[in-house]
């Protein structure tokens, strides 16, 4: 309780004095492990007013500060939207103990265990899929999907031995290595996804690590300044990055980076042996810390088992922030891999392993983006619709994932029109859940005690 008693004394004498609502949002920020285990879970506060009066007070600051306004692509009705970037939408809710609507309850957890993960993995399926819709609609508002765009700027010729990839040297696959696209041949790539309805933009590079490609990477540099004043959102998948380059890659206007763990830990060794789990650990750890959002999923069909992608949920659930986004991915087997060769029907993803992952996901990570990534070009209209009623909310559109066949852009344009969707805008945080904004979402609240506030 003591540490508790610190960091809202801290938190309070910051507001006293006067300090922004940045400081102030830090603060609160560092104690979100604490309250996540310590804190009462209440429906009210029960807490000097002073104090309460002061947090109130920043909380209206940041709403008036971040908040947009916007008209809906539907409608000329005004509509309320959160911060765009992930931690300030998280700061304004850092009050909040849990969410509820119709007998489901929900909350932004970092202690969940394996067996708690498993046991709503392992519900009947009506039962899974209504409760991750209920979650995802307490938490987002359902029509409202990310399209995002992935362009492979430098193709094949990879040292990895990941067993599922085109991309590797160590595999005779369709894919021939080519050099690093040019800067504006990139630049006229993302104008044409802009103009095709993507808001995010992703270059994808097939080497193990940026290492000293110093000349490569400055000319990415470029591209991510380069696609950012075009007003669209900027993501990067470039293998592993230390500190230094991933505080370069946010200096010049880089809003993502993608980075997968692929599997759980226990079956990661049988997919790759040229990387480790903890690697790919450390350069997600390397974004959090420059403060470029997280995009971090992975795959299905790589010979696992159900245990493996509980794992993997795990992983994701406890790391100390969760990602901005989860891609979750069906395997695209390619003749050539090792995987790709072996695979037989049997082994092969359904829409229901789909589901049921992105509703898993969903339910434990309530706040973060889960995106239906690759092999949708396997699955109907009516199988993808189950996936976003799972709680997917973004996808990677465009005819080509890197190196495998996606589908294209009209049919994308189609399915929104069918199923009511709309876009998010570029640069623009999503809209408040409509359940949330009517009032049909119960809110409960941590207690913040008088003995907490004594030590003010």
């Amino acid at each position: 309780m003591a540490t508790g008693s610190r960091v809202v004394a801290s938190t309070i004498r910051a507001l006293r004095q006067g300090s922004s609502s940045s400081v102030v949002r830090d603060n609160i920020r560092s104690s979100s492990r604490w309250l996540s285990t310590q804190a009462v879970r209440v429906d009210r506060y029960n807490a000097n007013p002073e104090a309460m009066a002061m947090m109130n007070n920043m909380h209206n600051n940041i709403n008036n500060n971040n908040n947009n306004i916007n008209n809906n692509n539907n409608n000329s009705n005004v509509r309320e939207r959160l911060p765009n970037d992930d931690r300030e939408r998280n700061s304004i809710y850092m009050d909040e103990s849990s969410r509820s609507m119709a007998g489901v309850t929900a909350s932004v957890r970092h202690d969940w265990t394996k067996d708690e993960i498993a046991k709503i993995y392992e519900q009947p399926f009506h039962e899974l899929m209504y409760q991750a819709g209920t979650v995802h609609r307490m938490y987002w508002d359902p029509s409202e999907v990310q399209q995002c765009t992935l362009l492979s700027i430098k193709t094949g010729g990879c040292t990895e031995d990941c067993s599922y990839c085109s991309q590797s040297v160590r595999h005779k696959t369709f894919v021939k290595p080519t050099p690093t696209m040019k800067v504006q041949e990139v630049l006229k790539a993302a104008a044409a996804a802009k103009e095709a309805g993507s808001t995010r933009f992703c270059m994808g590079a097939a080497w193990r690590e940026l290492g000293n490609k110093k000349n490569a990477f400055n000319h990415i540099l470029e591209m991510v300044k380069g696609v950012n004043g075009m007003g669209l959102e900027v993501c990067c998948t470039l293998g592993m990055l230390d500190a230094t380059q991933a505080k370069q890659l946010k200096q010049a206007g880089l809003s993502a980076y993608n980075h997968n763990l692929d599997t759980s830990p226990e079956h990661y060794p049988k997919v790759i042996t040229t990387r480790s789990y903890e690697d790919r650990l450390n350069t997600i750890s390397n974004v959090r810390d420059a403060g470029i959002s997280v995009c971090c999923g992975g795959i299905l069909g790589l010979g696992e088992q159900e245990t493996d992608r509980v794992g993997l949920l795990h992983v994701l659930a406890t790391l100390p922030e969760h990602p901005e986004s989860v891609p979750i991915n069906a395997l695209v087997s390619v003749e050539g891999t090792p995987i790709g060769d072996d695979i037989d029907d049997l082994a092969k993803v359904d829409a229901f392993d789909m589901a049921r992952m992105i509703a898993t996901a969903r339910i434990v990570m309530p706040r973060t983006m889960v995106r239906l990534s690759a092999g949708r070009l396997s699955f109907s209209d009516a199988e993808q619709y189950m996936m976003f009623q799972a709680g997917a909310n973004s996808i990677f559109n465009g005819d080509k994932l890197l190196t495998t066949d996606n589908p294209g852009m009209d049919k994308d344009t189609s399915l929104f029109e069918k199923l009511g969707f709309v876009g998010k805008p570029a640069h623009k945080g999503p809209m408040v859940a409509p359940l949330e904004a009517s009032g049909q979402v119960h809110i409960s609240k941590y207690e913040a005690t008088k003995q907490l506030y004594a030590a003010a």
